[in-house]
């Protein structure tokens, strides 16, 4: 505790009200200005009685006594650079870094090692070396609620190769789980959860499943997540923590299988001269080329200049990591075009601008429209389900497995020799289910007008 014999008061520095405080003697080690001056901004002559700065100075203080202790706890960003600093510099040392309490309770040899590194190198007397090798610095500590925060910053390298409705969505779902942990076991900082807590958030899923209808998958999905962030960080400033997250998966969850058109369904009723004319031409093209490629929704939306191929013997599209990340590996892949995919692509050449990184958002409206107009046999039904629908639809005339995965962006199940399908085997079996685009006149205007050289 910081020993506080009275409440500061304001000083009169320079016409300026200032905090001004001697850093405590048990902060010196973690805190090297000696003497702390921070102003309040109040003009001595605006306030000459201090009333205003009295208030002022009494919030700096209290501030500033918290960033002691989250200085000496190891709270602090400034207090996670020097633990990192003194990993660094245990390691380059020789040595793993413990803290003052680990190396005590270890055996004698090491702390004679640790000792005799000093003397022998003459550092007995630099305090940083010495907190670095006999653990003068207090282990990082994470409340939940900055937990996020510090994956992120563990995980940037990925997160820099994402898009930004990807790292939003990436964020919001790790935003979520832990804000329903907190909800259950409190603000508390990693290293002090334990079993009881976890199996509390376990049971804590368990009523939602049962009485709210809350799907398994996703219960199990959270609790991965978090799991995840607790050992990330975990490794990172060997903080040592129990595997309290371990075996917490609830059994019982079934992979969901997303419904599908038939493909009649989609020929006569969303493909129907007129049916998408209420949709604005960008979301309905995408609907289109999703329904003859099996494009994912944000592989389609997400389609450049550079990967659209109108020209070639073959026109095709190309799904590449381009401002985004990919799903797997696997789905970057070549996808020719056919029937409905190639007369909407025709229309957009350089792609779709409106909802490129903005996948939720076409299919939000476009699941709306199609439920209200009468084109979502079941609730189950959605825009994806054109992707399930193409895929079933090349089951359907015995494509060959490869080709399925190859066109689909899944895994293959032997391992991968050569380049795989070429663009003409693709193409030979695309044309065998290609949808005919709707006879709409307005549609077909617009193509002629794509098509036909400019005079």
């Amino acid at each position: 505790m910081v020993k506080r014999h009275r409440a500061p008061r304001p000083h009169n520095r320079a016409g300026v009200w200032y905090l001004i405080r001697r850093v405590p003697k048990e902060f010196k080690a973690f805190d090297k200005r000696g003497i702390v001056k921070i102003t309040t901004d109040i003009a001595v002559a605006d306030d000459p009685r201090a009333i205003r700065a009295r208030e002022v100075v009494a919030k700096l203080n209290d501030g500033l006594e918290q960033y002691w202790r989250d200085l000496r706890d190891g709270r602090s960003n400034d207090a996670r650079a020097r633990f990192e600093a003194a990993q660094s510099r245990a390691r380059a040392l020789g040595f793993t870094y413990k803290t003052a309490e680990e190396v005590a309770a270890g055996p004698l040899n090491d702390i004679l090692k640790r000792l005799d590194l000093l003397a022998q190198k003459k550092l007995l007397d630099d305090e940083t070396e010495v907190a670095a090798v006999l653990g003068g610095v207090p282990r990082a500590r994470f409340p939940l609620s900055g937990l996020l925060e510090e994956y992120e910053r563990l995980q940037r390298s990925s997160l820099d190769r994402m898009s930004p409705d990807q790292r939003r969505i990436w964020r919001n779902t790790r935003k979520r789980a832990i804000a329903n942990l907190i909800s259950v076991i409190g603000d508390k900082e990693i290293s002090e959860i334990t079993r009881d807590d976890t199996i509390a958030y376990r049971r804590w899923w368990q009523d939602r499943i049962a009485y709210h209808g809350l799907d398994i998958g996703t219960a199990n999905k959270e609790i991965g997540q978090i799991s995840k962030m607790v050992k990330a960080v975990d490794m990172m400033y060997q903080l040592n923590l129990k595997p309290v997250f371990a075996q917490l998966r609830i059994e019982g969850g079934a992979k969901k299988s997303r419904a599908a058109f038939t493909a009649e369904f989609v020929q006569t009723r969303i493909l129907a001269p007129g049916a998408l004319d209420g949709l604005n031409d960008e979301a309905r093209d995408l609907v289109l080329l999703v329904a003859d490629t099996g494009l994912r929704l944000s592989e389609a939306a997400g389609l450049v200049a550079g990967t659209i191929h109108l020209d070639a013997d073959i026109p095709y599209v190309s799904v590449k990591p381009i401002d985004r990340i990919l799903k797997t590996d696997q789905s970057e892949r070549d996808i020719p075009l056919v029937g409905c995919a190639l007369d909407a692509m025709k229309r957009h050449p350089k792609g779709f601008p409106r909802y490129r990184d903005k996948a939720s958002s076409l299919s939000a409206l476009v699941n709306k429209y199609l439920g209200a107009h009468g084109m979502r046999p079941s609730k189950a039904h959605s825009l994806y389900s054109l992707r399930h629908t193409f895929e079933d639809r090349l089951t359907a005339v015995e494509a060959p497995e490869k080709v399925i995965a190859s066109l689909m962006g899944h895994k293959w199940i032997r391992p991968k020799y050569g380049a795989g399908p070429s663009l003409a085997q693709k193409l030979e079996w695309l044309q065998r289910i290609a949808f005919s685009p709707p006879t709409n006149d307005a549609l077909e205007v617009v193509v002629q007008e794509t098509v036909l050289p400019s005079k």
